[in-house]
């Protein structure tokens, strides 16, 4: 693609207007060297063209990537022109990876229609952040790229949040603020752990009923509730990672119960994604009820965690 320059601009900006792409792409797209201005690779999204300027983009072209079959359902929550909201089911992996052959939720969302594609060739399926294979409950998924800017931006400024559930080895006998950073265990690199130096993560843990808790995350850290457990002593039930190898629960007793976020639109959302068979079978006769929000269990300890 050849392009002429009719005004002074800097060159992202310029083809930020000309191809309709939000500046972040155009910066994808200059990174991968693929932008030359005069026959010169553009380095950076500053430079100032001027009138003239002979700008050429070679596009990548996609990789055709096998799509495996689906045979699962996934539960839809919400959904709109903007974004959907899943309730991911547990054993599901989110993102295809070589050394994973079964299908995943991307299969999923393609089988279904759902594509989101960037004209830096490569196909973002509108994953505004990740749940682990064994954890179920709330996705969000952004249908265009101006809504997963949007929602990227508060997952950033730590204005999109999430409550958790999960089921502990022994029950916690008050809520707990754990302020510790979290990096690469460099004794095993399949595992996180409270590393000094690490990245910045806070949790707060309130007990629900017996073993039954709930955890809000301050911070989105890779396996942050399972690591910031071990501080306080504690492990999630079938967390074979970071609790007790020998044991049976079929899987990590974790799920996403409620996402709250601001919609494009500026209204305030909270969905809550109600909880799969196998973990419901395990609290029968708690006290707990499947259909409230979590957000008032939190809120006469909030005040505890800010000052941590």
């Amino acid at each position: 693609m050849k392009i002429v320059a009719d005004k002074k601009q800097r060159i992202d900006k310029f083809l930020s207007e000309y191809l309709k792409e939000n500046r972040n792409q155009i910066e994808q797209l200059i990174k991968k060297g693929v932008v030359k201005v005069n026959q010169k690779v553009a380095k950076k999204g500053g430079i100032k063209l001027k009138k003239g300027d002979i700008i050429e983009i070679t596009l990548p072209k996609k990789e055709e990537k096998e799509t495996k079959r689906a045979e699962f359902e996934i539960p839809v929550l919400y959904e709109d022109d903007d974004l959907m909201v899943i309730n991911k089911p547990p054993g599901i992996v989110v993102h295809p990876a070589p050394s994973y052959k079964e299908p995943t939720l991307v299969d999923w969302l393609k089988q279904k229609g759902y594509s989101l594609s960037t004209i830096a060739g490569d196909e973002r399926f509108g994953i505004v952040h990740r749940i682990d294979k064994e954890t179920s409950g709330a996705l969000v998924i952004a249908k265009n790229n101006k809504a997963h800017e949007f929602l990227s931006s508060q997952l950033k400024d730590k204005s999109m949040g999430r409550y958790y559930l999960m089921l502990l080895n022994e029950a916690l006998k008050e809520p707990k603020c754990v302020n510790a950073p979290i990096a690469r265990n460099p004794k095993n690199r399949l595992k996180m752990a409270i590393i000094k130096g690490g990245r910045e993560a806070k949790t707060l843990f309130v007990p629900i009923d017996k073993n039954l808790t709930a955890a809000k995350l301050y911070t989105g850290r890779t396996h942050q509730i399972r690591v910031h457990l071990t501080k306080i002593g504690r492990y999630i039930l079938g967390d074979k990672t970071y609790g007790k190898k020998e044991q049976k629960t079929p899987r990590v007793m974790l799920h996403a119960k409620e996402v709250f976020f601001t919609h494009p639109n500026g209204k305030k959302l909270s969905i809550i994604a109600p909880l799969f068979d196998d973990f419901k079978s395990l609290i029968k006769g708690y006290n707990y009820e499947e259909n409230n929000n979590l957000s008032p269990v939190f809120t006469p300890y909030e005040r505890m965690c800010k000052h941590e």
